[in-house]
């Protein structure tokens, strides 16, 4: 009969990660793969993006939102912390409404939406990064809340900027944060497969 040590060991959070970590895995790899195709529309048509930019930066919100939600519910039956993800998934989904309910406010009012948003998501990737320690590649997370930050600061610090020079800000951070949660989604579904097959 095993002990209750024996028991605590065989339920530890790598334990329910294994079958779990692929679902959360493919839902950070999904969050990339949204994030770079806005980041490339946003450079192949900055100025179409630019005359839809309030629509674009709130369907892409809301999409992140539900994204964040769904990979709070994976990380929190992989016994990892969710609750990040479930405050991301709150302040997009208010950062999308604000854009919509408020669409010709001037564009300053964007610039200054989009930049406390990438500060946020910064933060709580950051915070993300330091406190999933089980998790291979965090410094990945970390990059990205970095690269979040940098880019609010830029906003709040040029809030005069021109529209096409914003648009492609946000293209290039899109791209550089998708490629990197993507690079996350791909190893948490890899680490799943091989703790599966062993």
């Amino acid at each position: 009969m095993a002990s209750s040590t024996e028991h605590e060991i065989a339920t530890s959070p790598g334990d329910v990660l294994r079958p779990r970590g692929g679902q959360a895995g493919r839902v950070m790899a999904l969050r990339g793969i949204i994030a770079v195709i806005f980041g490339i529309i946003a450079l192949s048509s900055p100025h179409l993006v630019v005359g839809a930019l309030v629509i674009v930066f709130a369907v892409f919100a809301f999409a992140d939102a539900i994204l964040d939600f769904i990979a709070a519910r994976g990380f929190g039956q992989a016994g990892l912390g969710w609750g990040w993800y479930a405050f991301a998934g709150i302040a997009s989904i208010a950062a999308g409404v604000v854009a919509l309910v408020y669409p010709r406010e001037t564009f300053l009012v964007l610039v200054l939406i989009v930049g406390a948003r990438a500060i946020v998501m910064g933060f709580l990737e950051l915070g993300a990064s330091f406190s999933w320690r089980t998790l291979d590649s965090r410094w990945l997370l970390g990059l990205a809340g970095l690269a979040s930050i940098i880019l609010g600061i830029l906003l709040f610090a040029s809030p005069s900027v021109g529209g096409l020079a914003l648009v492609w800000t946000i293209g290039i951070y899109a791209i550089v944060f998708g490629v990197t949660i993507f690079v996350v989604g791909l190893r948490m579904i890899s680490r799943s497969h091989h703790a599966a097959t062993s």
